[in-house]
């Protein structure tokens, strides 16, 4: 996309002249002005809150991670018969 000179310019302000009018111009022009100086603040504002964000942030601590053993070990591991016990009876 090629920049603009000076004479796209002023073609582009006469045709916002015969569109608008002269007297509506300036209050165009203004609240454009207005409208691009609060998206400036806005997006500034984001800028600094994630700067922000990662200056203050805390470095997350990695934990060892366990692996579960599959089961056909578990299942083939001996059990210790001193360790079961045997089921109660319930009388009434």
């Amino acid at each position: 996309m090629p920049n603009i000179g000076p004479a796209e310019l002023i073609v582009i302000l006469l045709v916002a002249l015969v569109v608008f009018g002269p007297r509506k111009l300036p209050e165009l022009g203004k609240s454009l002005g207005h409208g691009l100086r609060e998206f400036r603040k806005s997006t500034q504002g984001l800028k600094d809150e994630l700067d922000g964000a990662n200056i203050v942030a805390t470095p997350v601590v990695q934990q060892p991670v366990t692996v579960a053993q599959p089961a056909a070990q578990v299942a083939a591991a001996p059990i210790n018969a001193a360790a079961v016990t045997p089921p109660r009876s319930v009388e009434a």
